[in-house]
């Protein structure tokens, strides 16, 4: 297409006709969004000419239209989870995944439904659940995956050597030609081809020209000698013209099976009927088997098969490396048995555990017949998704490899028979030895295809050219084995130039031919597939760049840099998923459905300004600004996101910079300087009180402070705990335990929870426990949380001095409110000077939350159940979001368990959408209510008045006080009115 430097105007009037959302100028919000779509999960990145989201598929037709006016491309987008730079791209990329997210029909009888692009694979299968039905294709991003972009790159996924691709369950689409024209395609009789061909439309010239193409035998011959061999189910390179050609006894056509796998380069889906299955049974073990090599798990795999299992999928050492430590994934690796070079991990379905048991059986005993693995745990039932979880979290899990030598998508999608897999392995890691690369090889063994991804520094011009060099031998090695270039991932920018090199160049001109017939002015997606540049142009790092070192306040060496932690976000998604879901990352998306609102996307503007700023502050950007608004610093990311990106990190630190270059704002003054403010409140507390509860001086102080004005206002304590602790133990005889632990009083229990910190005083006198409350200032939470983080560092520095020599394991720091205690723990070792790094760690390892250090406790015998009643009671416990980051929540469900028959069940809910200061924001307000509709406000509503809901977060506790108007209590309060 042509170049595009003066097209405002026309987007200004484009706006007028388009409902959806439009950027396109010069603006910082605008540049925001088009720099965070310029890149996908590949290691392209090339900034668009616009972004559009459409509301409707009227919208779609004009934004065609507008393309073939203005000769520009319109690069169909659906999660960016692509990685072959199939969405990237200097054309109009139209993000459907926002409006156009819609099931149309659920038809049970016939098993099948209908469904827009933008719907998600996990959430349609939980739509489908109650009908016993479900979408059988399941990458590893299915729960982010759309169907529009399974459908461009022919997704498979874990189980497709059963289940099949995407093209097989694809039964019809609807769409856009790249004239406008609305089109069907479904399947037909081969004798209603001749009719549709003779259409004075579009259409026809497609129908007539693709028929011609797949007909004439010098084509077939052709198509025949290049595709892949017929063994190989994945197979996805160029375009599927080897589905087309004639078979014998074949009596239908049908345009689908090329569309499936056409990266959005032909038309414009708005639409698509899909094939359902029945739910599998219900029975399912997972068999784990270890060996000492990579090659050994080959030769194993082709026994495996003869067993026909449902899925057979490889992990290898560097994936489960790097599982080791990981705040969610050292939980998930429970099978692993000593240090396995490769896992294959095998699953069978069956309808009774005895049809498991024989399966899995007659599995490990001809492994150990033939000699092959070591060990060969069995995995069943719920767990088998903790295991399987580690091998979807491989692509962002290698992405923890320190340094520029990094795991690169260039060669992971090539795939052959899986007969000649062992063969083609070992003469690939030949060409590896060759270069000296090291590799991680992982996926879908049981279907011919390892996710091979060698590391390459693409930050250097050596690396830039090794990069090609490695994809050129290796297309040759897969036109060796008569395999695929591409097996699932797709070809895109990435593949398509060595497509000739594997088909033939007979079929590289029938791949241009179709191209020509759909879209002969390249308005959909050009130079993907056929027509691409260079693979190794427009890679996300510039060649030999120097980087000016980044000063930081936090300690970011754990991570090498900041800009090498925005790095390791490999653009994966994992931030995309829903709250059907499950999980709490990333709040804001859920909400929005931005990607300008994706931990994805934060990182991503982050690194491409800290790569590129060349001045003293790379910081000052409004775009960066406009990126991380919506982030409520909640660190989700920091445990859910398997590369641990820790955003809320990044951004506190960003804010820090912004701040110095641009001032300090009043309301974030106010904010972080909230225990000050308590404090004067605190004086004359039945004034304020009355003063923020007042409808007229209420609304004024919040309309002053930028505060929304249904938002209700946290009030202070009759007295703070502090005054009461010190009044109280006047009154009370000397302790005689020595049983001892010191309570931090932080900034919100001491001035507006103050009932909640006595109750938890006296629980822990009353379980035995002497309370000291020591001297400390407050936690800093409020400074970190605005991002002034040299008030944040003073404050650390000061109470690491004062609590590390006196907190020891014997005598521990609790505390109330999650956020505050586990600072200690979060920030404070990566935040204090360096001298005190040494303190920060011991006062981390000794500092816990009051539920931890009663869970130690009761499971040390030294708290008996007996202690409590043993009444019925339903407990609904949402967890705070610093609780789940942190694997803190664990401990509060199981303590509101020490009564016997007091039950407790887990809200599923993400983050609340309070988080901390946000929720109280007036620009903020209507987001944060958005994210606590997702789940928790609907869940509370609905239970009955018996029922407690427990919350330990202060934050949380008020927004379900605002926007379900029921009290939640702190476990502490729960587990005092529990004592006998």
């Amino acid at each position: 297409m042509s170049n595009h430097t003066h097209l405002s105007a026309p987007f200004q009037k484009l706006s007028t006709s388009f409902s959806g959302e439009l950027f396109y100028d010069q603006s910082a919000a605008h540049e925001a969004q088009k720099l965070v779509y310029s890149t996908d999960a590949s290691v392209y990145q090339e900034k668009p000419l616009a972004v559009a989201v459409p509301k409707t598929t009227a919208d779609i037709k004009v934004l065609i239209d507008f393309a073939n006016e203005h000769h520009l491309t319109l690069i169909p987008r659906a999660a960016g989870t692509s990685l072959a730079g199939q969405v990237v791209g200097n054309g109009l990329i139209v993000d459907i995944s926002k409006y156009l997210n819609q099931i149309l029909e659920i038809n049970e009888e016939e098993r099948y439904v209908r469904v827009q692009p933008g719907v998600i694979r996990d959430d349609l299968n939980v739509a489908l659940k109650p009908f016993g039905l479900m979408f059988g294709p399941e990458t590893s991003t299915a729960n982010r995956a759309m169907i529009g972009g399974m459908i461009g790159n022919n997704s498979c996924g874990l189980h497709s050597i059963v289940w099949g691709d995407t093209r097989q369950n694809l039964l019809e689409v609807k769409g856009f030609l790249s004239n406008g024209q609305e089109v069907e395609f479904k399947e037909i009789p081969l004798a209603k081809v001749a009719e549709k061909a003779q259409l004075n439309s579009l259409e026809g010239v497609i129908y007539k020209g693709v028929s011609e193409l797949v007909n004439q035998p010098q084509n077939i011959e052709a198509i025949e000698k290049g595709y892949p061999k017929k063994t190989l189910t994945r197979r996805n390179t160029g375009y599927a013209l080897d589905f087309l050609v004639p078979e014998e006894g074949k009596e239908n056509f049908n345009m689908c099976e090329l569309i499936a796998g056409s990266e959005g380069t032909l038309v414009f889906v708005t639409e698509a009927k899909l094939k359902l299955l029945p739910l599998p049974p219900k029975q399912e073990a997972l068999v784990c088997v270890h060996f000492n090599s990579l090659a050994e798990s080959l030769l194993a795999n082709i026994i495996i098969l003869k067993h026909q299992p449902m899925a057979s999928e490889l992990v290898d050492k560097y994936i489960m490396d790097f599982t080791k430590g990981h705040p969610v994934y050292q939980h998930n690796r429970f099978f692993i048995e000593g240090e396995p070079e490769a896992l294959l991990m095998v699953e069978f379905f069956a309808e009774t555990q005895q049809e498991i048991d024989v399966k899995t059986s007659a599995l490990i005993a001809d492994l150990k017949l033939a000699g092959l693995g070591y060990a060969y745990p069995v995995v069943y039932g719920q767990q088998t998704k903790l295991a399987w979880d580690v091998r979807k979290a491989g692509l962002g899990l290698i992405r923890n490899l320190p340094g520029d030598n990094q795991p690169v998508n260039l060669i992971e999608d090539c795939a052959v028979a899986p007969e000649d897999l062992p063969v083609y392995i070992e003469e690939l890691q030949q060409i590896l030895d060759k270069y000296n690369l090291k590799a991680s090889y992982y996926a879908h063994a049981g279907a011919g295809e390892l996710h091979v991804e060698p590391m390459i520094n693409l930050k250097t011009s050596e690396g830039k050219e090794l990069f090609r060099t490695v994809l050129k031998e290796t297309a040759a090695l897969v036109k060796k084995h008569q395999g695929s270039l591409s097996g699932e991932h797709g070809d895109g920018r990435l593949r398509g130039e060595f497509i000739k090199d594997v088909l033939g160049a007979e079929v590289y001109e029938l791949l241009k031919e179709v191209k020509q017939l759909f879209d002969p002015l390249g308005v959909f997606n050009a130079n993907k597939i056929v027509d691409t540049p260079p693979m190794n142009e427009f890679l996300r790092y510039e060649a030999d760049k120097q980087i000016k070192p980044i000063k930081t306040i936090f300690d970011f060496s754990k991570s090498e840099s900041i800009l090498r932690l925005a790095e390791k976000c490999s653009g994966s998604g994992d931030c995309r998923k829903t709250h059907i879901s499950g999980g709490t990352m990333c709040p804001s998306y859920m909400a929005t459905r931005q990607e300008k609102d994706t931990t994805r996307a934060r990182a991503n503007i982050l690194r491409q300004f800290l790569s590129n700023d060349t001045g003293d502050n790379p910081f000052n950007h409004e775009e960066i600004k406009d990126v991380m608004d919506l982030c409520l610093s909640c660190k989700a990311c920091k445990s859910e996101c398997p590369s641990s990106v820790d955003v809320a990190k990044m951004k506190a630190e960003f804010l820090q910079h912004y701040y110095d270059a641009n001032g300090v704002p009043f309301r974030t003054k106010m904010i972080a300087n909230f225990t000050k403010s308590q404090r004067l409140a605190a004086i004359v507390p039945s004034i304020y009180n009355a003063l923020i509860s007042n409808n007229f001086t209420g609304k004024l102080i919040k309309k002053v402070v930028g505060f929304a004005p249904d938002r209700s206002l946290p009030k202070v304590g009759k007295t703070t705990l502090r005054s009461w602790k010190q009044q109280y133990d006047k009154k009370q005889a000397p302790k005689t335990t020595d049983r001892k632990v010191y309570l931090f009083c932080d900034e919100f229990t001491n001035y507006n929870d103050v009932e909640i910190g006595i109750t938890t005083i006296k629980l822990l006198e009353k379980l035995g426990y002497e309370v000291i409350i020591p001297a400390h200032l407050e936690s800093g939470r409020t400074y970190l949380s605005k991002g002034l983080l040299r008030e944040a560092k003073a404050l650390a520095n000061k109470n690491v001095t004062l609590l590390a020599e006196v907190v020891n394991i014997d005598a521990p720091l609790l505390g109330v409110e999650p956020s505050a205690l586990l600072t200690f723990r979060d920030e404070y070792p990566e935040l204090v000077d360096a001298n005190l790094v040494q303190k920060a760690k011991h006062l981390a390892q000794n500092s816990f939350l009051v539920e931890e250090f009663l869970l130690n406790e009761f499971e040390a015998d030294k708290i008996k159940a007996d202690q409590f009643t043993s009444d019925y009671q339903l407990i609904k416990l949402h967890g705070h979001c610093y609780q789940k980051s942190l694997n803190a929540l664990a401990p509060t469900e199981k303590i509101l368990s020490m009564p016997s028959n007091y039950k407790v069940e887990l809200i599923p809910s993400g983050c609340c959408g309070m988080a901390g200061s946000f929720g109280y924001e007036a620009e903020h307000y209507e987001v944060s209510m958005k994210v606590a509709e997702l789940v928790l406000l609907p869940e509370v509503r609905k239970q009955k008045d018996d029922t407690i809901i427990a919350a330990a977060g202060t934050s949380c506790r008020h927004q379900i006080k605002d926007g379900a108007q029921k009290i939640a209590k702190h476990p502490v309060e729960i587990l005092w009115e529990a004592l006998n």
